[in-house]
């Protein structure tokens, strides 16, 4: 919305500045800070009042949550979810179509998990929403965005995988290329989601594989970095930075309250979106199995959930003593402070991981 202003700039004074992309997503970065921290702590005390005894906790899960957790509240995407796409709407070009996308994979993966958190507060069961019903609608937002999006990218590209590291290689997967990115969609917002069961775990993650991708966007969008680094260029991509500044600016607000012992957990409303956006994300930038590397900590999750289970109905026996993984972790007596800053640092060095595989050709 502010890039008009640039239509008033002679080129050398105040508002030149909004017709940089680097300008305005600082810009969207601090608003989504200081909305965070504004409106952090009413947000909580409403969640509570409305919410009475919280986020129902798991009988079979770590016996020190039923005592520590118990009580707090849920929903708190809401507040991450709120400051992100009014920063957004304030800050990027409204007429960029890959900005609109990953909004509506946002929102309407947000509206997944705000039922899903809905009916486990009201009906304090951990069942929710249905798990069919989840997936259904989730693989036909990711659907709708994905042919949006490939609408939008050049003709030499869409409906291509692009593969890391090896130069100027794509896979032509034509229709197939659909059912590829509606699971890079539901299956991003999916391991997110199974990610988010400590204090702190899933926003720092999630905050760092976005400030990758963000960098990538702003990278594959320009000519002259694309043609330095040999990847393969999309214009318009670059806006999409502005967004995932402001996932950060709003994630660093909503950490401050989630921090253990958090005041606040995000919910489905909140991990279901983010995931959403960042698979989104990785569509629109032709980056979607550099996700899978960057979010690795996500799809070690996911997996941990999958095989626990597979093996389970096989065998009548678990590989891991609880899954997700860092329940296992839980329950072989680390501490959760020592899982999640563990968990963060393993999320850093994928995210280097995958920033390197712009310059190794």
């Amino acid at each position: 919305m502010l890039y008009f202003l640039s239509q008033y700039s002679d080129g050398g004074d105040f508002f030149n500045l909004f017709r940089y992309i680097t300008f305005r997503a600082g810009g969207a970065f601090f608003t989504a800070l200081i909305l965070s921290f504004l409106f952090g702590q009413p947000l909580i005390n409403y969640l509570k009042l409305r919410q009475k005894k919280g986020q129902p906790i798991r009988e079979d899960g770590p016996e020190s949550h039923l005592l520590e957790k118990a009580g707090t509240p849920t929903m708190g995407g809401v507040l991450i979810l709120g400051t992100m796409t009014l920063s957004t709407l304030l800050w990027a070009r409204s007429d960029n179509g890959y900005v609109w996308a990953v909004l509506l994979v946002t929102i309407g993966f947000a509206l997944i998990g705000f039922m899903d958190d809905y009916l486990k507060v009201t009906k304090q069961t951990v069942a929710g929403f249905s798990s069919k019903a989840r997936l259904a609608l989730g693989f036909v937002i990711a659907l709708i965005a994905s042919v949006y999006v490939a609408t939008l990218h050049p003709q030499d590209l869409s409906g291509q995988i692009a593969l890391p590291v090896f130069k100027d290689a794509l896979i032509g997967a034509g229709l197939f290329y659909f059912p590829f990115a509606m699971i890079t969609i539901v299956g991003a917002a999916n391991a997110v989601n199974l990610t988010d069961g400590l204090d702190g775990l899933a926003i720092m993650p999630v905050m760092i594989c976005a400030a990758t991708l963000g960098v990538i966007a702003y990278v594959v969008g320009r000519t002259d970095f694309t043609e330095y680094l040999d990847v393969h260029y999309v214009p318009g991509t670059g806006e999409l930075l502005i967004f995932t500044s402001a996932l950060i600016g709003g994630g660093l607000g909503f950490l401050w309250y989630n921090a253990p012992p958090a005041a606040v957990f995000m919910g489905d409303t909140g991990s279901l979106a983010l995931g959403g956006a960042l698979g989104a994300i990785a569509v629109s930038i032709k980056h979607e199995i550099v996700l899978g590397i960057v979010g690795g900590l996500f799809v070690v999750e996911a997996m941990s959930v999958i095989i626990q289970v597979l093996y389970f109905k096989k065998t009548g026996k678990r590989v891991f003593l609880m899954a997700p993984i860092h329940h296992h972790f839980e329950k072989r007596g680390w501490a959760e402070p020592q899982i999640v800053i563990r968990f963060w640092i393993i999320s850093l060095i994928l995210a280097l991981i995958g920033l390197a595989t712009l310059k190794i050709r």
